[in-house]
């Protein structure tokens, strides 16, 4: 009875539609991942991805975040021939670049980055989807945590930051110091051109106080002036070049030549005096011996001369 039924059922039920003939609507349940066990294994797996590292053609890798380096390319021939002879040590960051789903953005790592892209090699890096935000902290906190960057360089890129419009409170986060030096910092960039910054570079000798310095000396109306002394062989040569030309100069004292007259009118030599110092010069011939007895008995001389003041 029950197979009965079972072939009526079948030969009541509609025709189904010819194979090259789609449905007007088709209702499938779609997987979710979202919670559950299977959730949990779909974001392990992602999380597993994101900590392992991958070996990325760098022929398909752009620049992305914020520029940090004043001068990209110091040491780059060193890191290079390092690169070159023990491999590449420490991964890059990577995003997926958000404009183009085949290619990635540098987090952090564009020295390295470029160093294998002059060797041919594949980047050993991490691959994370993060915003533009998440981006610019973990380059910020991974240049912190390095410590290699100057100071200027900091200023640079929360100058940066700022133009983009991120708050205090992101680019302390993205250098790791306070908003007091974060103050500092923006005011060296307010009142230190970049086009400055950029003529003189990195500086990696230089700290706050003297860039600080440099900002009180600097002549708005005279910036180009500023810019045009900054020679030298390294940052830190521009960098004195330029404190040195703005540094006011103190007036040179008068120079003072003088005869030195004998008891008897006789010029027994001449007193020159130019800024802290005073030359006596005896003509020996003159002076028959006065210069033996001056100084045999200049502390004597010095000792009258004081008590005299003193009294």
């Amino acid at each position: 009875m029950a197979r009965k039924n079972l072939l009526k059922g079948l030969m009541d039920a509609p025709p189904a539609p010819p194979a090259d003939e789609a449905p007007s609507r088709v209702d499938v349940a779609k997987p979710r991942y979202g919670s559950g066990a299977i959730g949990a294994v779909s974001q392990s797996i992602s999380d597993l991805k994101s900590r392992a590292v991958q070996e990325i053609d760098p022929r398909m890798i752009d620049q992305g975040g914020l520029q940090d380096r004043l001068e990209e390319n110091a040491g780059l021939a060193e890191l290079t021939e390092s690169i070159r002879e023990y491999g590449q040590q420490v991964p890059v960051l990577l995003r997926p670049n958000p404009n183009d789903g085949e290619r990635y953005q540098v987090v952090y790592g564009r020295r390295r980055v470029a160093a294998l892209r002059e060797l041919g090699q594949p980047v050993k890096a991490l691959i994370r989807v993060l915003d533009d935000r998440a981006v610019i902290l973990a380059q910020g906190q991974e240049n912190t945590a390095r410590r290699d960057l100057s100071f200027i360089e900091k200023v640079n890129f929360a100058r940066q930051m700022q133009d983009m419009g991120y708050e205090r409170k992101v680019i302390c986060d993205a250098l790791h110091v306070d908003k007091t030096l974060i103050s500092r910092m923006l005011s060296v960039s307010d009142r230190i051109p970049e086009a400055l910054i950029q003529a003189i570079g990195a500086a990696p000798s230089v700290g706050r106080d003297r860039w600080l310095k440099l900002a009180d000396l600097l002549p708005r109306d005279k910036m180009q002036r500023a810019i045009d002394t900054a020679i030298g062989d390294t940052s830190d040569d521009r960098f004195e070049a330029v404190l040195t030309a703005l540094t006011p100069r103190k007036p040179s004292a008068p120079r003072i030549d003088a005869p030195l007259t004998g008891a008897d009118g006789t010029e027994l030599g001449q007193l020159r005096r130019s800024g802290t110092k005073a030359v006596l010069t005896l003509n020996t011939k003159k002076a028959n011996g006065f210069e033996d007895w001056l100084v045999e008995n200049i502390s004597e001389l010095h000792h009258r001369w004081k008590t005299g003041r003193d009294e």
